[in-house]
């Protein structure tokens, strides 16, 4: 009943069939716009507790809550009930689970899928933590999932004017509200959201885009300005966003005023880098080196040291080649191991490492793999 429901109109019969199953007793209903171009999202919650989400009148979830509600579980599926761990729904649904990142488990199922929430996207081999079943068309971890139309944390951030179109100040400061808050992170390879404005505004791009993910539903908010048409207001998971195209960002020096420049002569500085190994950035007469290191599968990061003397030295006389060198020590050197002599000087380590990752981010935002791949 369930599956046959998804994708339909609330006034098709398979639709009004599940309503009728749920009840009929429609507790809350709630509607909004999400992004820019706009879409309609509407929620039915059901004293029963199950619920129907819709968008633009097409049905795109259908949630079993188990807690604190009264529904059965073994009234929807057979031979399982509200206890149920990850091993008996297995059993149930006749196929292994698939995972859509970590502590999200789902199932293939009629031409649907069905994904099991556990409290605390944990504790699936004890009865009890079972929270819900979500059954969806669109396969988990490969869209937004349904349910975080209505997160608290992002779902408000769109500002639109008294006309309905988008509030273009009025978001970035929305935006940046929640941005100091500490409920979005920026991510440092596309254009940060002070300079969104400054850079579309030089005309120097054909579009211009920020990316900040939601610290409470990690959906990715892409916000886009263009040249030549309205803005875009997008939520998307990592796959999706990654792909958007962005032109190389064009330096400080040809769009920002006083008081960026003046952000700019303290910040780091692309200097050069090994594809897939290493990036070299300078800060006034400091150079640091991101060296990447892996180890089997379990392991694959990056260490940010800054070059001593004798480094220096031997940066002025080999040049690339010495980096390369360099770079080689640290990986052979396990610097996730204490006993590594650069595991210390690591300064992606403390307090201090997110800060780094974000300087270092940003001042390698053009010649990264991913900017690569964006290009349009």
């Amino acid at each position: 009943m369930i599956l046959d429901a998804l994708t339909l109109s609330e006034q098709d019969a398979p639709v009004r069939s599940l309503v009728d199953a749920f009840g009929s007793d429609v507790v809350a209903i709630a509607e909004r716009r999400i992004g820019e171009p706009a879409y309609l999202s509407r929620r039915l919650a059901f004293a029963s507790g199950g619920e129907i989400i819709l968008h633009d009148d097409s049905v795109v979830a259908v949630v079993l809550h188990l807690s604190p509600t009264a529904l059965d579980l073994s009234d929807w599926i057979f031979d399982v009930d509200n206890s149920a761990t990850l091993d008996e729904l297995q059993k149930a649904m006749g196929s292994a689970p698939h995972f859509a990142g970590i502590g999200t488990p789902y199932f293939t199922v009629g031409g649907g899928y069905v994904r099991a929430n556990f409290r605390d996207k944990r504790g699936w081999k004890d009865a009890g933590n079972l929270l819900s079943l979500t059954f969806t068309v669109d396969k988990p971890g490969l869209s937004c999932r349904p349910e975080d139309d209505n997160c608290p944390a992002c779902s408000e951030l769109l500002i639109r004017n008294a006309n309905g179109k988008l509030d273009v100040d009025g978001t970035v400061e929305s935006l940046a509200a929640a941005l100091a808050a500490g409920s979005l992170t920026e991510d440092a390879h596309w254009v940060k959201l002070a300079d969104l404005q400054p850079l579309h505004a030089s005309g120097l791009m054909a579009r211009v885009e920020t990316q900040l993910t939601c610290t409470t539903c990690r959906r990715i908010i892409c916000f886009t300005l263009f040249r030549d048409a309205s803005p875009t207001f997008e939520y998307l998971v990592t796959n999706d966003a990654m792909r958007h195209p962005l032109e190389p960002i064009p330096p400080v020096e040809q769009w920002g005023d006083a008081d960026r420049l003046a952000l700019d002569r303290d910040a780091m500085h692309y200097v050069d880098h090994e594809p897939a190994m290493w990036f070299l950035v300078r800060q006034g007469d400091a150079l640091y080196l991101d060296a990447r290191y892996s180890y089997s599968a379990m392991i694959d990061d990056s260490a940010l040291i800054l070059l001593n003397d004798s480094e220096l030295t031997d940066f002025r006389s080999g040049g690339h080649d010495a980096i390369t060198r360099l770079a080689r020590r640290i990986h052979n050197s396990a610097p996730y191991r204490e006993e590594s002599p650069y595991y210390l000087r690591n300064l992606y380590r403390g307090d201090g490492g997110q800060e780094h990752r974000k300087a270092v981010g940003a001042a390698i935002v053009n010649h990264t793999w991913l900017a690569q791949q964006r290009k349009p």
